[in-house]
């Protein structure tokens, strides 16, 4: 399926239809869009690593790192610049292709951003994919980034633009557009997707999908949230959902952005192995590995091997990867035939 082939002309009640279907039914579609555009045994693996935790000015009703509640989490400044570089080197050692790191701002200051340009050179240097989210970006910001070499920037939708209000106050559902369209506009590979389990009706699941798929050009990456919940956040405490809805979820997504890697995000550590296993069946492809996500836990590194040696899932090592790896050590040759000609003549 060519880009030109790919819809973006998704219906409401459409989604809903396939969100009805029956369970097995639904589940033979997704995985046969699945086996259409991947390898349906190779899951792409990302790390990430929070570089600047809590005190965050937003009111996001899902997040421990939010000024506005009472969670008690600690406030930790910027990391340094080696600290990030180790961390990176550890996830690649381990298996990861792709090092995202996480920054609890609205906006980044220009200064903020420049350090945190510091943090993508690096760990490009290690060969390995970059992934930034540090909230909205001005048209220049974004720019400075695709300068940088960032692969992937990632904003969330976080759910359908009815619900939107009942979970966030201090930004709205067009500045997330805004700044996904800055984003794209930049050449800079997209990462968004959203949370369930947040009070939302499968109406509104079905509306956040038919957002992302109807955006002009689908994500790259489409990370599926369930919510983690933490005490003193407004939602702790909300009925958790269905886990067969979760799955669904994830094979209409499938179905929805065919080319598109669908990751198994926060909340994976409170799912059983069966759950996981279904939602790998329904066409995710992609999961963060690690101990730990931003300020919540993960499944530990040896658990995610012994479940995929079981499955007969393997890491994916992409041709895109492939050609960072090529970029970087290109890079590498140059800055020391430089370095080695200025010797020469001195």
């Amino acid at each position: 399926m060519s880009d030109a082939t790919l819809r973006h002309d998704w219906g409401q009640e459409e989604i809903e239809d396939l969100l009805a279907l029956p369970f097995n039914d639904l589940m033979f579609r997704a995985q046969t869009v699945h086996r259409a555009h991947f390898d349906p045994n190779r899951i792409q693996v990302s790390s990430l690593l929070s570089i600047k935790t809590g005190a965050c000015s937003e009111d996001c009703g899902y997040c421990s790192q939010s000024a506005k509640h009472g969670t008690e989490l600690e406030r930790e400044k910027l990391l340094p610049l080696d600290e990030v570089k180790r961390a990176a080197a550890e996830a690649k050692a381990k298996g990861a292709t792709r090092f995202c790191m996480g920054a609890a701002w609205r906006n980044p200051t220009d200064k903020n951003l420049e350090r945190v340009i510091e943090m993508i050179v690096a760990v490009r240097d290690l060969g390995m994919q970059t992934c930034v989210t540090l909230g909205m970006l001005t048209p220049s910001q974004a720019a400075r980034l695709k300068e940088a070499g960032l692969d992937y920037y990632n904003h969330n939708l976080d759910t359908s633009p009815e619900f939107y209000g009942n979970v966030i106050t201090t930004r709205t559902y067009q500045d997330r557009l805004d700044t996904l369209a800055r984003v794209r506009e930049q050449g800079i590979s997209v990462c968004s997707g959203g949370i369930l389990g947040m009070g939302e009706s499968r109406r509104d699941r079905a509306s956040m999908l038919r957002e992302l798929a109807n955006l002009p050009r689908h994500p790259e990456s489409v990370p599926v949230n369930l919510l983690v919940q933490v005490e003193g956040t407004p939602l702790f405490g909300t009925d958790e959902l269905d886990p067969f809805e979760f799955v669904r979820t994830i094979a209409v997504t499938r179905i929805l952005m065919p080319r598109s890697h669908v990751r198994l995000s926060a909340g994976r550590g409170g799912m059983n192995e069966q759950m996981q296993a279904l939602c790998f069946m329904a066409g995710a492809n992609s999961i963060f590995y690690g101990e730990r996500l931003l300020t919540t836990d993960n499944p530990e590194a040896d658990r995610d091997r012994e479940l995929f040696q079981r499955l007969g899932l393997a890491f994916e090592e992409s041709a895109e990867l492939q050609a960072t790896e090529r970029e970087c050590a290109s890079k590498r040759q140059r800055r020391l035939a430089e370095e080695f000609g200025a010797g020469g003549g001195a």
